[in-house]
């Protein structure tokens, strides 16, 4: 396999330079803005996780007769729709994340999510709700490019490790609202079935809209407006966020660093030159961010959609209750990303990335074994899932941390979207129909090699990591993967105008750091 060129920046580029604002982002203190910017941009997982819980909570009372009379298969076929409208609306929207900037994209996505959410709840046969979850995938997938884009680069590098890995977690807090939900509107006699599942969608659609609300006083990323060569615009956008983060204390924000009239705007192309630079510039990065991506798409696709079918066939639980059964899996998902964030930034991606994928797919098997061994109850089977997923989560979380430190600012929202797509489209939406198709047979042999595949996967996928993760705790992005506005290290000099008082030489920052050559 090709060497990868050595593009990398010192930790903390020079306050000389228009890039000392990627250091003034990292020097930031965490304050109210970033709260702030957590929730707003965060809940974008809420969403996902329920949506693919309220299907899942709601997939049994779905095939009566009086609500749409859906089939096994076209259960796993609705889920399969969302994942492919996910598939393309991350491809499509991460494109126009990284031509048009991210925030354009938070209401753009935010708004089809809402409006097919909302026509998901009045669909009055199996074709309707088919489409209507395709648009809401292609809405959250979308969401998926330019929101984990914009939070890499508003975050401080201390905390990015960490944040990242729970704000993806927090999928589980919206998995665990729609199987709460589920159940209250399902076990309620207030209200008719034919009506609570619908209503449930509309739940959805209004939690949008509060996101959406909240999203207004969201700035765009500095990085990304320095990165398409506007340096004015960039530093106006910064001098605010200081000034969110510091208040009204005097002396903390630092002078604007100079613009050079003569910096060329960069030229990324579309989708295609994207994926050229990564395969040709980062074939190790490129490799180890699709295994990571398709080993917890099948992973988690496989068994979350379904796992309201396994209760209901072959442990009898009432559709009404499998909300319930749901909810302490969804918590102990959340609680393992929340717990385990930390380590990532303070032991390091390499080794937590490879325990957690390992130790999951390790007791999967088990897992697996025991169930097609008539050895659990629905309780008992419930409480393993929720164990092995408290490993799981995290480690799936750090798939789009990889993804999203791997590779530079211009192609950041296209490299998500590629990878995600990649993940989705092979694990993810093979996965639902694949184990549906399980299901529908009875058997409980054929679901054991389901869970089996899925295991083997999350195992080559740390061993994958073990051979090809890298260092990335505590760096500045820029360091991990150069802006191609630079093309070799000679280019990142201070600018001509001096530099603040409290600049640093570049030669202080890191050793002298030359470029090899691509090895043939």
């Amino acid at each position: 396999m090709p060497r990868e060129p050595d593009r990398r920046l010192p930790d903390r580029a020079p306050a000389g330079s228009e890039w000392a604002i990627a250091r003034r982002l990292d020097d930031l203190p965490w304050s109210g803005f970033h709260r702030r910017l957590v929730f707003a941009l965060g809940i974008t997982w809420i969403l996902d996780g329920l949506e693919v819980t309220l299907v899942g909570s709601l997939a049994p009372l779905l095939t009566h007769h009086f609500a749409l009379g859906l089939t096994t298969r076209q259960i796993g076929l609705l889920a399969s729709s969302y994942l492919a409208g996910a598939v393309l609306g991350s491809l499509f929207f991460g494109d126009l994340a990284d031509r048009g900037g991210r925030r354009r994209l938070f209401t753009m996505t935010l708004a089809l999510y809402i409006v097919a959410t909302a026509a998901s709840g009045l669909a009055t046969d199996f074709a309707g709700l088919a489409f209507w979850r395709f648009l809401t995938g292609a809405g959250i997938g979308g969401e998926y490019s330019a929101i984990n884009s914009a939070i890499q680069e508003l975050v401080p590098a201390s905390r990015r490790g960490r944040l990242d890995i729970v704000i993806n977690g927090s999928f589980w807090l919206g998995a665990a609202a729609a199987a709460l939900l589920s159940a209250l509107l399902l076990g309620t006699p207030l209200l008719a079935s034919w009506l609570a599942w619908r209503l449930a969608f509309g739940l959805g659609a209004a939690l949008g809209l509060i996101a959406l609300v909240m999203r207004r006083h969201i700035p765009e990323s500095p990085r990304w407006l320095l990165g398409r060569g506007r340096h004015d615009e960039a530093r106006r956008v910064m001098a605010e966020i200081e000034r969110r983060a510091f208040g009204a204390r005097p002396g903390r924000a630092r002078r604007p660093a100079a613009d050079p009239s003569d910096r060329p705007r960069p030229r990324t192309g579309g989708l295609l030159a994207a994926a050229r630079v990564i395969v040709t510039q980062y074939p190790r990065r490129a490799i180890l961010g699709a295994i990571l991506m398709l080993a917890q798409a099948f992973f988690y696709n496989a068994f979350f959609f379904t796992y309201g079918l396994v209760l209901t066939r072959f442990d009898h639980v009432a559709a009404a209750r499998v909300g319930l059964y749901l909810l302490p899996f969804t918590i102990s998902n959340f609680l393992g990303a929340a717990v385990l964030a930390r380590f990532f930034d303070t032991i390091g991606r390499r080794p937590m990335i490879t325990a957690t994928y390992g130790l999951s797919g390790l007791l999967m098997i088990a897992a697996a074994w025991l169930f097609r061994a008539h050895a659990f109850t629905a309780l008992s089977q419930t409480t393993a899932w929720a164990g092995i997923f408290f490993l799981a989560s995290a480690g799936a979380s750090a798939a789009y941390l990889t993804v999203s430190e791997a590779f530079p600012l211009e192609i950041r929202a296209r490299a998500i979207a590629l990878f995600y797509a990649l993940g989705t489209a092979t694990g993810g939406i093979l996965a639902p129909a694949l184990f549906a198709t399980l299901i529908a047979s009875g058997s409980r042999a054929q679901v054991f090699w389901g869970y089996l595949l899925a295991a083997i996967l999350m195992l080559l996928a740390a061993a994958a990591e073990a051979a090809l993760g890298f260092a990335a705790e505590g760096r500045s992005l820029e360091s991990l993967a150069a802006p191609l506005a630079f093309g070799s290290l000679e280019t990142f000099v201070p600018s001509a105008d001096p530099a603040p008082p409290d600049s640093t030489r570049i030669e202080d920052l890191a050793p002298p750091i030359r470029r090899r050559r691509r090895e043939p």
